[in-house]
């Protein structure tokens, strides 16, 4: 009788093991050989702090969220209770900056949920909700903050689904972002780029009230007086120096070499982010802190905010961005190019996997409910020939160029092959333009046809052809037309400042390069003599200001001369005149006088601050201007161009490329 009932009681718990929750399945192991048993999640409340909060674990990262805020208050991982700020509220969270009409005026406003729910939970992973409605003192608009934590995957999918009802009150917004800040015990060591990596500074050795620091031209640089290491003394750090091109903008992040982990933000598409391929926006920096940015002014200015007027309504997905944690368990020291080419690698996987099927939202649409637009890119300049390594993209119906300025739509790019081939993948059903540019090239081009992607489609827009701005044959040329002031002479930096982890290539991020054209040019401004000088050497980067005194600034005209034989009085010659840059700038041209109404004025442009934020260009402006030949001399002729703002060191423009044209020979 004993027997039986031990037997019974053995079938009773083997059935009670049958009946037990798949999440005890057979453990799976990531790189580094952790077990990773099934997700859970759990609602708790913090004995510590009585706040509440839900927990996500799937063996490998424990992931910790305020409820019902949505701000990531911890994650657990490798041995790490918190690889995040252990003192700070804020430690990973969405913010946005905003105005508004007939509401309280905005400000930064953090983005914090007022409502928790589980969108699904399955074996696979566990997505969860944090979302909002809009209601007075807030930013009017819906916000769900999404969240999603996979099997045997260490790190965290986050997306945003961002709504306006065209009831609501007008709206200004400048900045959408996510930042996180992490463990400043753990993190020191920074990584951008292959080239552009380092140990970093810390937060304390940028206070200036306690005397580590000193300020510098703006609030963002500082010069670091008496650091914590000496190695980083005298050094400037500004966060504008970390910046980078969306197209570049795949992986960036930070190494904790004691205890050999990686922290990084992955971005494996540009579509959810505004100004296209070459807008620069903010990386890592100084805290140790990483964000990523999905709206912004950087190096454009206002003309990035999104303005709503009544009657508009909006919505769109920005992310899914992935937040990775790696190790290295090989002991092999250092730890930083094991843990950044693994960073990569894993962002290769996250780009092809692009976009994620495992994404709960109807709003975020998979593959199979995007389309493909194809093509040829022709360039006629005089003779037609294929537009090699161009840019090409979709992006909502606008001017030619209007991309640049684009923050409420979805823009998709690609660029050409050596044969001006273009496939541009997965683009989500809707109206768009056909945008681009060529290097080499000056302009921007525009599809004369509106190209609507449905589901499924395939679009073959077969050849399209751009013509370029011109007017008549080159008569000379300054700089090569790619958008940037790359090209021209940039100085040496001033070793008493410079920052040793900016390499060569990247001279142009080294603080205080504007102030050189004072030392260069201190009674006198830039002669540019064509078929004598040389623009890489004798054309300054940044038609900046010059300092008189403390606070004194003057205008700048720089001058170039060039010799006509002969010179067509009747006829139209053209300045093709293309700017990389421009801060509260007034450009004026003028014509062999400078004593004078200018022949041509900007008027006041621009506010990307490129100059100061370390860019080699801001916005893209191009000025075809009609000169007609009487103004023209035979020999010798100078053309005059004044920068006529300055009230600081900060006014300036960058030129990308300047040409002279003949009339037409037709």
């Amino acid at each position: 009788m004993v027997l039986q009932k031990k037997i019974a009681s053995l079938i009773i718990c083997f059935l009670l093991l049958l009946l037990l929750p798949l999440s005890f399945s057979k453990p799976t192991r990531n790189l580094d050989g952790i077990s990773a048993r099934a997700l859970t999640v759990q609602q708790i409340r913090n004995r510590h702090h009585g706040t509440r909060e839900v927990i996500v674990d799937n063996g490998i990262i424990r992931v910790s969220f305020s409820n019902p805020q949505g701000l990531v208050t911890g994650i657990k991982y490798k041995g790490i209770d918190n690889v995040l700020h252990p003192h700070l509220r804020a430690r990973g969270y969405w913010d946005i900056t905003w105005q508004g009409t007939n509401i309280r005026q905005g400000g930064l406003d953090r983005i914090e949920g007022t409502k928790f729910r589980i969108i699904s939970q399955t074996q696979e992973q566990v997505e969860i909700s944090f979302s909002r409605t809009w209601e007075d003192g807030h930013i009017p608009l819906n916000v769900d903050k999404r969240y999603i934590i996979r099997r045997n995957t260490s790190g965290i999918y986050m997306y945003g689904i961002f709504e306006r009802l065209p009831e609501w009150p007008e709206l200004d917004m400048g900045l959408i972002r996510i930042a996180f800040r992490l463990n400043p015990e753990r993190f020191h060591y920074m990584a951008v780029a292959d080239n552009r990596q380092r140990e970093m500074p810390t937060e304390d050795d940028r206070d200036i009230e306690r005397g580590h620091a000193k300020v510098l031209g703006y609030k963002e640089a500082v010069q670091l007086t008496h650091p914590h290491n000496s190695m980083f003394k005298n050094q400037v750090d500004d966060k504008y120096q970390y910046t980078c091109e969306i197209k570049d903008n795949k992986v960036h992040g930070w190494i904790s070499t004691k205890s050999r982990v990686g922290f990084w933000i992955i971005s494996p598409s540009g579509e959810y982010r505004s100004g296209g391929p070459i807008k620069q926006e903010l990386t890592s920096h100084v805290g140790p802190t990483s964000i990523t940015t999905f709206i912004s002014g950087h190096y454009v200015g206002a003309d990035m905010e999104a303005h709503y007027r009544p009657g508009e309504a909006w919505k769109k997905v920005l992310g899914p961005v992935f937040i990775y944690l790696n190790s290295d368990s090989t002991g092999n020291n250092p730890p930083q190019d094991l843990l950044w080419e693994d960073a990569k690698q894993q962002t290769e996987k996250e780009v092809k996997a692009w976009p994620y099927e495992f994404v709960a939202s109807s709003d975020f649409l998979s593959r199979r409910e995007r389309g493909i637009v194809t093509g040829r890119l022709l360039v006629n300049d005089r003779f037609l020939t294929p537009g090699t390594s161009a840019y090409v993209g979709l992006a909502p119906p606008g001017e030619a160029g209007s991309w640049q300025t684009n923050t409420k739509g979805y823009q998709f790019w690609t660029k050409t092959n050596e044969t001006g081939y273009f496939t541009i993948e997965n683009v989500r059903p809707g109206t768009y333009n056909l945008y681009g540019w060529v290097p080499g090239f000056i302009g921007d081009f525009r599809y004369q046809n509106r190209v609507n992607v449905a589901a499924g489609s395939h679009i073959s827009l077969g050849r399209v052809v751009y013509q370029p701005p011109r007017n008549g044959p080159t008569l000379w040329e300054i700089g090569v037309p790619d958008r940037t002031a790359r090209e021209y002479f940039i100085p040496e930096p001033y070793k008493n400042t410079m920052n040793p982890y900016l390499n060569h290539t990247d001279k142009f991020r080294q603080y205080g390069l504007w102030q050189r054209y004072t030392e260069l040019y201190p009674t006198h401004d830039l002669v540019y003599t064509v078929g004598a000088s040389n623009y890489s050497q004798d054309w300054f980067y940044a038609h900046v200001t010059r300092k008189t005194g403390d606070l004194t600034y003057v205008p700048t005209t720089w001058q170039i001369v060039f010799h006509l034989p002969y010179v067509n009085w009747r006829g139209g010659y053209t300045l093709q005149l293309a700017l990389a840059s421009a801060a509260r700038a007034n450009l004026q041209v003028r014509i062999n006088t400078q004593n004078s109404w200018p022949f041509f004025s900007t008027g006041s442009i621009g506010k990307d601050n490129a100059i100061a934020r370390h860019g080699i260009h801001g916005m893209y402006r191009l000025y075809s201007i009609n000169v007609p030949g009487r103004l023209l001399r035979t020999g010798t002729n100078t053309i005059y161009l004044r920068q006529a703002k300055a009230t600081g060191p900060f006014e300036g423009l960058m030129y990308d490329y300047i040409r002279l044209e003949e009339p037409s020979r037709d």
